[in-house]
Parts: C-alpha cells; sequence; structure tokens
C-alpha cells in the first residue's frame, strides 16, 4: 500500500522568524506523523479529513501573534459565534423520523394474540391442530349477552254499545278508566246509534285508550234491540279490515275486573266463564255461565226455566272469541260463507246462544276460563236511572236555583 510522507519545502526550512527564533527542525517530535515514523494510514482520505479539522480547530482557539492582536481576537470571537450557531441548527434539524410521544395515546391493556379456539360444553377448549388445553379460570367474570324471549301479547277488541241516557257519560267513563289499567295492545270499538255525538267522542279521548268511535246507520224505529245491530256493526268492522285478536262484548254499565281482561287474552277459539247478575226483583243475585273440569266445560249455571231451552247458557258479557273466525274460513274450517252475525228475530234472551251456534259446534271447542271457573270476574247488576231526565249535551241549562253572594 502506498505511503505519504510530507516534508518540509526548502523556503520553510530556511525561514527565520522576526523575533529571533530559529525553525523547528523537521525532525524534531512536533513534526512527527500522525500515525507512526511513515505517516501511513490503511485510508488516506480519512487522514486528509483529520488534518484538515485539526488545522480549522488550530486556526479557531490558537491565538496567533499579531500586531493588531485585538483583530486575531475578534475573529476567534466570530468563529465561536459561528460555530455556536452551527451548532445551535443542527440540534433543530430532525434526522429520520421522530415521533412526538406526547400526542400518543398509551394502552395499558393487555390484549393477547388471536387465537382461534372452539370451546365445547365440558369446558375443554379445542384448537385447530387437535391440541387439547384445560381452560384456566382467573376469576374474571365475563358479559354475557341476556337474551331475552319477547312474546308478543293477543290484541283485545272490545265492543262497547252506547246510546243517550243519564248515566251514560258516568258508565262510558268508568268503563274507560278500567281499560286504561289493561296492558296493551287493546282497541276499544264504541257503537253509537245514529250519529257521533260531541260529547262521547270527547270523552273516549281522555283515558288515552286506542279507539274506534262507529255509528249504526240502521233504522232505529223498526229495530227491536239496538244492542244488536251496534255489535253487528263492530263485527262489520272487524270482518272488513281483518283485525287481528280477542273480541269481547263490554256494555257500557257492568263491572269488570282487571284479571278478567288478563285472562281472556289466553284464548285460542273460544271462551267462556261465569258472571254474577242482580235479578231483575234486586232481591238475589243469579250465576249464569259453565261449569268447569279444569278448561273443560262440562255444564252450565242457570236459574230460570224460561231459559232451559237455550243451548248455551251464558251471558252476553260472559265470552270472549278469537276474531279470526269471522274472516278466516280455511283455519277454523268453516263450512259456509256466511257472515256470523247477531240475530235480532228472536226471542228475548236467546241471542247469545244463537250467535255462539254460528262459531262453535258443542262444548268440546269452548274454553272455560279461569281454570276451573271458580272466580266471578265481571258483574251484570241492571241499575238504570229510569227517573232521571237526560240533559241536552250532557250540560245543565240552568244554574242553582239559591245563590249565596260572599260577605
Amino acid at each position: 500500500m502506498a505511503s505519504i510522507r510530507r516534508t518540509l519545502s526548502p523556503e520553510y526550512r530556511d525561514l527565520t522568524y522576526q523575533n529571533g527564533g530559529t525553525p523547528i527542525p523537521a525532525d524534531s517530535p512536533s513534526h512527527k506523523p500522525l500515525y507512526g515514523v511513515n505517516y501511513s494510514s490503511p485510508c488516506p482520505s480519512l487522514v486528509v479529513l483529520v488534518i484538515g479539522f485539526r488545522g480549522f480547530l488550530g486556526g479557531i482557539f490558537l491565538q496567533r501573534y499579531s500586531r493588531k492582536g485585538n483583530r486575531a481576537w475578534k475573529q476567534s470571537f466570530y468563529r465561536c459565534s459561528l460555530c455556536f450557531f452551527l451548532g445551535f441548527l443542527l440540534g433543530l434539524t430532525p434526522f429520520g423520523n421522530v415521533v412526538d410521544i406526547k400526542h400518543h395515546d398509551f394502552s395499558f391493556e393487555i390484549k393477547p394474540p388471536p387465537v382461534n379456539v372452539q370451546q365445547d360444553l365440558k369446558g375443554v377448549v379445542k384448537l385447530e391442530k387437535n391440541i387439547v388445553m384445560e381452560t384456566v379460570n382467573l376469576g374474571i367474570v365475563a358479559k354475557q349477552e341476556m337474551e331475552v324471549d319477547f312474546i308478543p301479547q293477543k290484541q283485545l277488541i272490545v265492543v262497547t254499545p252506547t246510546y243517550n241516557r243519564a248515566l251514560q257519560a258516568f258508565y262510558l267513563n268508568r268503563l274507560g278508566q278500567v281499560l286504561r289499567l289493561v296492558p296493551p295492545p287493546l282497541l276499544w270499538i264504541v257503537v253509537e246509534m245514529n250519529s257521533a255525538s260531541m260529547e262521547t267522542a270527547e270523552l273516549l279521548r281522555k283515558p288515552g285508550v286506542m279507539y274506534r268511535h262507529l255509528v249504526c246507520t240502521k233504522n232505529s224505529t223498526n229495530i227491536k234491540d239496538r244492542g244488536v245491530h251496534q255489535r253487528n256493526t263492530a263485527l262489520e268492522h272487524i270482518e272488513h279490515h281483518n283485525l287481528d285478536g280477542i273480541v269481547y262484548f263490554a256494555d257500557d254499565d257492568n263491572i269488570y275486573s282487571l284479571d278478567l281482561f288478563e285472562s281472556i287474552r289466553e284464548i285460542r277459539r273460544f271462551g267462556s266463564w261465569p258472571v254474577a247478575m242482580l235479578a231483575q226483583s234486586k232481591n238475589k243475585a243469579i250465576l249464569e255461565g259453565p261449569i268447569c273440569n279444569g278448561s273443560q266445560v262440562i255444564g252450565w249455571h242457570t236459574n230460570e226455566r224460561s231459559k232451559r231451552l237455550r243451548r248455551f247458557h251464558v251471558d252476553m258479557s260472559g265470552f270472549a272469541f278469537n276474531s279470526t273466525i269471522l274472516w278466516d274460513l280455511k283455519r277454523w274450517r268453516r263450512p259456509t260463507s256466511n257472515h256470523i252475525r247477531q240475530l235480532d228475530k228472536v226471542k228475548e234472551g236467546f241471542q247469545e246462544t244463537t250467535f255462539i251456534e254460528q262459531m262453535v259446534e258443542d262444548e268440546s271447542q269452548m274454553e272455560g276460563i279461569p281454570h276451573g271457573c271458580s272466580r266471578i270476574m265481571n258483574w251484570h247488576l241492571h241499575l238504570e236511572a229510569r227517573g232521571l231526565v237526560h240533559p241536552r249535551g250532557w250540560l245543565v241549562k240552568k244554574n242553582l236555583d239559591v245563590v249565596l253572594p260572599l260577605e
């Protein structure tokens, strides 16, 4: 490998200094090569760089004698300032990708690597490579998704015929407050004769029950029982709109228990229950309805001899049925497509049995509710205020006769 030797030129050797000094001989220790006697280096470019840097430092930090001494100090100061400024700029210059850790969100949650496992019911985890590992319970309770089986309740379709009389507002308001407490879904169908009164419409809005206000347009002069035609108007409405639910005829003057409405939701086809009735003489109570063995109807309660010829001894408020019987012929295998309606041209007291005979054949297609038919859940009292005068529009026209002034 080639070596480089630097020798002093003759002019440098013969140079004399102004202060009388003698030049430094070439063989003095200060002129010895940096890398040994031969001044050889494995990398010549590196040697040149080192020598140049050494000379630059020497020119900055070594004090040179000059006639103008202040000028030398100023040059050293400027050079030091320049080096300081360059170093400051180098310190601010980013080298590579510098990540600011202040703006990073640190997460201390330890997430295990994803493993495809299948857990069986015996508490053993099976990996894909047929490796069997026993599970370890660390006492951590995992959040389990609660599955709630939502079973929608059957809709109740309560049909109420009404007409203008003294206690009409009292009866409708009492029944509306009862239906208000029944859990939805519930549809209240109120039917009036000839026209819908504003007073009835305002009363139906107050309880907050979903309702439909219908009008029976049948000529009332030739009607034997207005309630029959009002109920038929509601049946036509249910059949025309294919309403699905349990139909119940609830007169506004009866008294009902909340348990009754909850029980009739369980009816599949036709259900019946006993009703307590106050006799016309108002001196005794009559129980009318089915006798049950569990939910099977095995007989009937009746105390009236004139009604013993009836096939089914049931009060109008003592039964309910599935509304699909009216319009779904295939489901119930009805032999004819005749409309199921109540009959007006029958003897008084036989409207119920003639209507039920159109829906069921015998007691085997009935359900007795509640279990054993051992509870009375509604009462038919036949209380009418016949001597009271019904004010027009349900408003009193005249004020009180006596007015006491305030003193």
